[in-house]
């Protein structure tokens, strides 16, 4: 069977190859691996493939799904957790089969939220420059002891109740929101209604996925509840954020930080080297200007073990579609 891989990068081949290669029963599939995004320009790709896998910023809207459909594509392989980019009513007029990794080493993503925090907290980033420089003054590097600060986790998932055990190991009062709380949260911290998560913590951490309800659940009206000087982070979906009120806050001095490895409008931006452009997003380009703003290009997920079992669990579903059997990470069509 071939599988068209698309936003492929070489850590993609790489470790989709290894995966294949292991597979313990049938011959290996047959990866076409491009490193264009996959989109009604780009769906001619796939021709002669049976099965497409993709990305956080493929585009898999009603238009693209047809014309892959018409390709003889059947299966729709999202080597990610979230599929906000996939119109599911569509797929399931057309019969598609789509399966997602719901969860892949969820510490690595936890690991980087704690590094985001400490980062901007410590403004490490800032002291590497400087002594680089031979500029050893610490002014201007203050920061605050986390230990017996309030954090808040809003979404309680594998990632969120990761993120919780570390921030609780590190002497942290730890709250959490979650419309379907988590029995293992209860072991961690205090679930608490959002308003008030958001009022009590001086750092949130966002955890949960993208969907109509969670779209700009940070906007003017959160961040005017949130804890005057608090940090917020996000290291799941930039959808989840309003940019321009976040700057709004920003500018106004009444948030205090911000740090996320997820932007609103990153697929014209991350996982490309754009550094000999000009990038004309007017939104990113002020974020980059406030000094307590951290940005990191969506690497949250990017460790050697994550990267391992997002591409077993990948090929796996691909697996269980071949041959025809139950497969536990399928996303059926709404109300399916």
């Amino acid at each position: 069977m071939k599988i068209a891989v698309f936003s492929a990068r070489p850590y993609d081949q790489q470790f989709l190859d290894e995966a294949n290669q292991r597979r313990g029963a049938g011959q290996p599939f047959e990866c076409l691996y491009f490193d264009a995004a996959l989109d009604l320009h780009t769906a001619p790709l796939a021709q002669d493939c049976e099965a497409v896998c993709v990305f956080v910023n493929d585009r898999l809207d009603a238009p693209v799904l047809q014309a892959l459909h018409a390709m003889g594509v059947r299966a729709v392989l999202l080597r990610c957790a979230g599929f906000n980019n996939v119109d599911l009513a569509a797929a399931g007029q057309l019969g598609l089969f789509v399966a997602r990794v719901p969860a892949y080493s969820p510490e690595a993503v936890a690991e980087h939220a704690l590094a985001l925090v400490m980062t901007l907290n410590r403004r490490t980033h800032r002291a590497y420059n400087r002594v680089r420089e031979g500029n050893f003054m610490l002014d201007g590097l203050l920061g605050r002891t986390l230990h017996g600060k309030t954090v808040g986790i809003v979404g309680t998932g594998q990632i969120g109740l990761a993120t919780a055990r570390i921030f609780k190991g590190m002497g942290c009062t730890v709250l959490g929101h979650d419309p379907y709380p988590s029995a293992a949260f209860a072991a961690i911290g205090t679930s608490v209604a959002l308003d008030e998560l958001l009022a009590r913590s001086d750092v949130v951490s966002l955890h949960c996925p993208l969907t109509p309800d969670t779209h700009h659940l940070i906007d003017d009206a959160s961040l005017a509840g949130m804890k005057p000087g608090a940090m917020l982070v996000n290291t799941s979906r930039g959808g989840l954020v309003d940019t321009h009120a976040v700057i709004r806050a920003l500018k106004s001095r009444r948030l205090g930080h911000l740090a996320i490895d997820v932007y609103e409008q990153e697929s014209g931006l991350f996982f490309q080297d754009r550094s000999g452009e000009i990038i004309d997003d007017d939104a990113f380009q002020r974020l980059m200007t406030f000094p307590n703003v951290l940005v990191t290009g969506h690497q949250g997920f990017f460790t050697v073990e994550a990267l391992q079992e997002i591409s077993a669990i990948t090929l796996r579903n691909l697996g269980q579609y071949a041959t025809g059997t139950r497969c536990p990470n399928l996303v059926p069509p709404p109300g399916g």
